[in-house]
């Protein structure tokens, strides 16, 4: 069985004296084992990082531009190959891995444009002969902490940023599905970056605390789960780090009476199934506003039938298995128990059964929902859709605001006066309009708020310039010839 080791300085390195399984979670089979870096290996990675740190700050900014370019070249030309890897250990269909892929890439070429994103400001002749500028520079060592749900994306969304701003970066990816970043680091050294900026530690928890508690690092980026999340935001930000921890969600998609139900529930077929529902902006709730809801939950039940569920490399699959056993069965957890509370199964997917041993599950509808129901206010991060029914369109505003979470939502409408109102009114850090995953462009930031985001910046686009950089201002004044004056009075602007 192959073992998966870390990438420090360029090179595989690590012991594995301590090793964690690999599943291919369609055959529910250990294929790989990858090696759990030990406290002084993490220190390892770390030391070799501020090693390489000078180098990388004094290179020019065309030369870094010039890595990104050829990077980019590398993950178009090889998604095939990256997608596949994706599969393997992550389980998604190939056409969701190559959709990642793409989204990632997305991060590269934002970042190919630091010319323009480094830029300071300047400002002549603020007092007499005196001018103010500012600049951005790197905050050093960065740690990147990702989750096993986006193995290629979410790291992207880190590291092609930090790395842009001249940091030096130790990634930590989740050791369900560890060998996509270590593909991404051999490219990025292949694309031309020097060895020691990038560098890739695996293992569990014992890694992550010794990049928390490392002096050296200065900074930690996370996407997780909420409880994680805030536990390494309060960890991280006592040691003195800047710190940005993306958590959990509960998005909802709010559908108008006025809304096209076709449409609507193909919208949210694929925003709750897709990916198994292991998308932290999946649409796990729906929210029928008025007497819209029993054509929207008969539209849905009609079609999901349909879907097919299998191995994620077979093309005619549309879903594939959930990352592990244990979360198989506590995804399936909250439907068995859905009822008893008082909701409706309308769609069972834990009846659902398959050929093999694989972490597979069918999809779920569930209506009747409403807040204090576990499969409401719980993050269930799989195929489970739950309908929750309202009067008004206030009533959805109110049911949203007052959730715990505030990542994305979304509202189906032919309203554009409705439509605008639930972006004015919605507090959530991300919103669609006719749109159930709401993701940004690589152009603009990502994020939420309230428990889905501790700390103050989000993620990748133009907050991550100014998340992964610090602002120096530099005040000047030049000779000019004229005699020198000793004046023991307060400094004059004019």
């Amino acid at each position: 069985m192959s073992t998966i080791r870390h990438f420090i300085n360029g090179a595989d390195a690590g012991e594995t004296a301590r090793t964690l399984p690999v599943y291919n979670p369609a055959t529910g089979e250990v294929h790989r084992q990858v090696a759990a870096a030990s406290a002084d290996e993490v220190a390892h990675a770390i030391a070799t990082a501020k090693a390489a740190a000078p180098a990388w700050r004094s290179s020019s900014l065309i030369k870094r531009a010039d890595v990104f370019f050829r990077l980019r070249q590398i993950l178009v030309e090889r998604t095939d190959e990256l997608a596949a890897i994706i599969t393997s250990e992550h389980g998604k269909v190939l056409s969701d891995a190559a959709g990642e892929v793409s989204r990632g890439i997305e991060n590269v070429e934002f970042a190919a444009g630091l010319l323009h994103h480094l830029k300071g400001e300047r400002a002549e002749q603020v007092a007499r002969g005196v001018d103010v500028h500012s600049v951005k520079q790197p905050v050093g060592v960065v740690a990147c902490i990702t989750p096993f749900n986006f193995p290629v994306m979410v790291p992207l969304w880190m590291i092609a940023s930090a790395i842009a701003c001249g940091n030096t970066v130790v990634l930590k990816p989740s050791e369900k599905d560890p060998s996509a970043a270590l593909w991404i680091a051999r490219a990025f050294q292949e694309a031309g970056l020097p060895d020691g900026v990038l560098n890739v530690v695996n293992g569990d928890k014992s890694a992550v605390d010794a990049l928390l508690d490392a002096r050296d690092v200065a900074a930690i980026s996370f996407v997780g789960s909420t409880p994680i999340a805030k536990s390494i935001y309060e960890r991280a930000s006592a040691n003195g780090k800047r710190v940005q921890a993306l958590g959990g969600a509960k998005n909802h998609m709010v559908v108008m009476p006025d809304a096209d139900i076709e449409a609507a529930s193909a919208a949210a077929i694929s925003a709750a199934y897709g990916s198994a529902g292991e998308r932290c902006m999946a649409v796990s709730v729906l929210v029928a506003v008025g007497d819209i809801a029993d054509g929207l939950v008969e539209g849905i039940r009609s079609r999901i039938g349909d879907l097919r569920i299998g191995d994620g490399t077979d093309p005619a699959s549309e879903m594939g298995p959930l990352i592990t056993r244990e979360h198989r069965d506590k995804v399936e957890s909250y439907v068995t128990g859905a009822a008893a509370e008082g909701a409706t199964i309308v769609v069972d997917g834990t009846q659902k059964r398959f050929d093999n041993d694989g972490f597979f599950t069918g999809v779920t509808l569930l209506d009747n929902v409403r807040p204090g129901m576990k499969a409401y206010d719980e993050e269930i991060f799989g195929p489970v859709l739950s309908v929750v029914r309202v009067e008004t369109y206030a009533d959805a505003v109110e049911l949203i605001n007052a959730n715990a979470f505030g990542n994305g939502t979304a509202i189906f409408t032919r309203d554009g006066g409705t439509a605008r109102q639930f972006e004015f009114d919605i507090e959530v850090g991300m919103v669609g309009v006719n749109v159930p995953i709401p993701v940004p462009v690589g152009a603009f930031s990502f994020g939420g708020w309230k428990n889905s985001l501790f700390g103050d910046s989000h993620i990748y686009g133009p907050e991550s310039i100014h998340f992964y950089t610090r602002s120096k201002v530099v005040t000047t004044r030049w000779p000019d010839h004229t005699p020198a004056q000793i004046d023991l009075g307060f400094p004059s602007n004019h």
